[in-house]
């Protein structure tokens, strides 16, 4: 049966783009999947704690006792297994500051481990397989000749952690670029661009949501 992972990371709750765009492709999944398993983890709403010296180091090497308290090892098995469990993972991710949220970043550290990763030789992890699609939403915009061009901290880095987790042969990037457009009074002029994008990563999307498999 194919399952769906769907991870929202925007602390806005209310008008949140990344949240509408992640929504509209796990309800077209699951329309195209009726008998699909489906899991929805919010990470702005219960943020997974960082990592302390304990916990990364019963990740790095689970045999050896280091002081992990059952709730942390608790909580690391269900995301891992969440992750496993899942076909297809669809994040929605906003861009802070030039790159992800921390809640992100912090989901990540309890994943991107040694017994996720693919092999030093390239072979196959065990995840690998897996479909992943990124949505990403920005303020401005990020493009080949932008004045920003080089500022995304976000796609580069989350496309180099994923492959090392063996998530990148099934991988596509969505963005809605200049969000900011709507309601900064400076960006107006490019609202038309803004609608461009995001009619873009509906379309986008929505393909990606109903292919086949």
């Amino acid at each position: 049966m194919p399952s769906l992972l769907h991870l929202d990371a925007s602390i806005r709750h209310s008008g949140s783009v990344s949240r509408e765009l992640s929504a509209h492709f796990a309800a077209r999944w699951r329309d195209t999947h009726p008998d699909g398993g489906y899991t929805h983890r919010d990470l702005a709403a219960e943020p997974v704690p960082h990592i302390t010296h304990e916990v990364r180091e019963a990740l790095l090497d689970p045999s050896r006792g280091h002081g992990e308290p059952p709730h942390e090892r608790a909580l690391t098995e269900a995301l891992n297994a969440e992750l496993r469990a899942a076909d297809t993972i669809v994040l929605g991710v906003p861009m802070y500051n030039y790159s992800i949220p921390s809640t992100v970043k912090a989901w990540l550290d309890r994943v991107v481990t040694p017994a996720n990763m693919v092999t030093p030789d390239g072979g196959p992890g065990a995840l690998t397989g897996t479909s992943v699609v990124v949505v990403t939403t920005r303020g401005g915009s990020y493009a080949p000749g932008t004045p920003r061009e080089g500022w995304d901290h976000q796609e580069p880095y989350l496309r180099a952690v994923l492959r090392s987790i063996g998530l990148a042969d099934d991988l596509e990037f969505v963005h809605a670029e200049l969000t900011l457009a709507a309601s900064v009074p400076a960006m107006s002029a490019l609202k038309p661009l803004a609608e461009k994008s995001l009619n873009q990563a509906y379309d986008t999307l929505e393909a990606l949501a109903t292919r086949a498999g």
